[in-house]
């Protein structure tokens, strides 16, 4: 059966939740409408994270993103929609979501929207020399 595009997000256990480390997923093809003109938006998304129990699983995540393919959504809006829908998901330590849409009208778009949890604490980054 052909994918097809789904609001479901699928969560799997978190191979090593003992430990912090950071997955990234770069979205390059992330299509949404304009919610006053009914055309395309275009952006590129990066999904940073810090899992805590879960891990989203990538053939959903193609499936959800794709599911706004034909939807009106301003920037803001559909940036803080998706990191909401992720975060309840995957309830992870932190997570970041950068959209960063190409140009409307003559003017570029990037959104940053972050979720933290409370009880976490991010680790002191470590500077080799």
């Amino acid at each position: 059966m052909p994918s097809q595009p789904s609001k479901e997000l699928e969560v799997f256990p978190n191979p090593q939740p003992a430990r912090d480390y950071t997955i990234r997923i770069r979205i390059p093809e992330f299509t949404c409408l304009c919610p006053k003109t009914g055309q395309p938006d275009f952006a590129e998304l990066l999904v940073e994270y810090v899992p805590d129990q879960f891990c989203v699983e990538l053939k959903a995540l193609k499936n959800y993103v794709w599911s706004f393919r034909d939807e009106g959504a301003f920037h803001e809006a559909v940036t803080n929609r998706i990191l909401g829908d992720l975060v309840a998901a995957t309830r992870p330590r932190f997570m970041r979501l950068s959209a960063d849409f190409n140009v409307r009208g003559g003017i570029y778009t990037a959104v940053v929207a972050e979720h933290r949890n409370p009880d976490w604490q991010a680790p002191t980054p470590v500077h080799l020399p």
